[in-house]
């Protein structure tokens, strides 16, 4: 049987986009600005495949790739989460999800404090760390939810665990979720949990995201629908409100990600399509400025790249990538605009192709469609029949 394997590398972007002006981020290039920053990352399996033989990758480049390499561009005008996975499933936003630069509106707000009988902190735009420091003391000491936004369409909820139990926080989203609609639709909502004392706040892996599902269907449905199996790891399931999974592995952080990813290619040979979202880098580097904890992050993965790739059999297809960009070294916190890298492998593939600069995103999906199905996904180009 034909198996698919797609493991995201949250936020390690390639390179400003285009139009990354618009969006704040024309100096932004999350993994050449990282790899200058530590003086080196110790990638050396990622290399291997290719990745440094990316256009404008500024990461040495090998003589014999042992990957198909490229890079993708985004058709949705955003870089978010949401819309960075949904288009690579085939879904391009037109136009994508509102934004709050100036927080959100009081009539929204009032709504939501009268529905969960709690007066809120924040409602502007902040990093997630820096507003637990800014208002974490005021929140224990009056019970006040942190409630705050980023450049992305996203409505935030911080509160600590030992003051708004975790029960509540998640029916405190999932009224905001019902909110959030229409003319104020955003791309999700998050639980932020965090614990810690006065200046030691820290937030916990009970993170949950609540999405919309998509609104057309995706690479995801279409393989259902066919009959074939598909598997979400990590917050795959989140940002797809479910859809189109047949089996969901919600694990929460890189390390687990990955040992369920391996796992999954060795035990789970009805699976046709293996969706993993590995979130460490955007959520606890990028967004926090920590380019030494973004580098050890893909070091991690790199060391355990060889494992994974051991564990394809002749039939498997492996496409790592990205969703956006989170430039650690930038003054924004935000996501960034950038190009995703495009790594594909199969041991009965062609080696080193150069597949250049794709049109969207939705082209990996789209290529994996037709590996899988035999037929190219209705959005997207498929890069298949360049590599096999």
């Amino acid at each position: 049987m034909k198996r698919a394997i797609i493991i995201v590398l949250d936020s390690v972007g390639i390179g400003a986009l285009p139009d990354a002006e618009e969006f704040g981020d024309a100096s932004s290039h999350t993994l050449g600005n990282l790899n200058e920053a530590v003086n080196g990352i110790d990638i050396k399996n990622l290399l291997e495949l290719g990745l440094g033989n990316i256009e404008n990758s500024r990461l040495p480049s090998v003589e014999f790739p042992r990957a198909n390499f490229g890079r993708a561009m985004e058709k949705t005008k955003a870089k978010d989460t949401t819309s960075g996975h949904w288009e690579m499933m085939g879904v391009i936003q037109n136009p994508p999800f509102k934004t709050y630069p100036n927080g959100f509106p009081k009539e929204l707000i009032d709504e939501f404090v009268k529905k969960t009988g709690r007066e809120i902190l924040g409602n502007t735009v902040a990093s997630g760390t820096e507003i637990i420091k800014e208002l974490g003391d005021e929140h224990v000491r009056t019970g006040k939810p942190i409630v705050y936004t980023s450049a992305d369409s996203v409505f935030q909820i911080a509160a600590h665990e030992e003051v708004i139990p975790l029960d509540e926080l998640y029916a405190m989203c999932e009224t905001a979720r019902e909110m959030l609609h229409g003319e104020n639709t955003v791309g999700r909502v998050i639980a932020r949990p965090f614990l810690g004392e006065s200046g030691s706040y820290f937030r916990t892996e009970n993170r949950k995201d609540y999405a919309l599902p998509p609104t057309a269907p995706t690479v995801l449905d279409s393989l259902t629908d066919k009959g074939y199996k598909t598997l979400g790891i990590g917050k795959i399931e989140d940002i797809f409100c479910k859809q189109g999974l047949t089996y969901i592995d919600h694990t929460r952080n890189n390390v687990s990600g990955i040992e369920a990813t391996i796992k999954a290619i060795k035990e789970m040979q009805n699976v046709s399509l293996i969706f993993t979202n590995l979130v460490d880098f955007d959520m606890i580097y990028g967004h926090r400025n920590d380019p030494d904890g973004y580098a050890m992050a893909l070091e991690h993965f790199d060391m355990c790249l060889p494992e994974i790739i051991k564990s394809l059999d002749e039939k498997d297809l492996l496409i790592i990538t990205a969703d956006h960009g989170c430039d650690p070294t930038t003054e924004s916190t935000d996501h960034s605009r950038e190009y995703i890298p495009v790594l594909a492998y199969s041991k009965a593939f062609r080696k080193g192709i150069n597949i250049g600069t794709l049109d969207s995103f939705a082209d990996i999906g789209s290529t994996v469609h037709e590996y899988i199905v035999g037929l190219p996904f209705l959005t997207g180009k498929s890069f298949l029949c360049r590599i096999i």
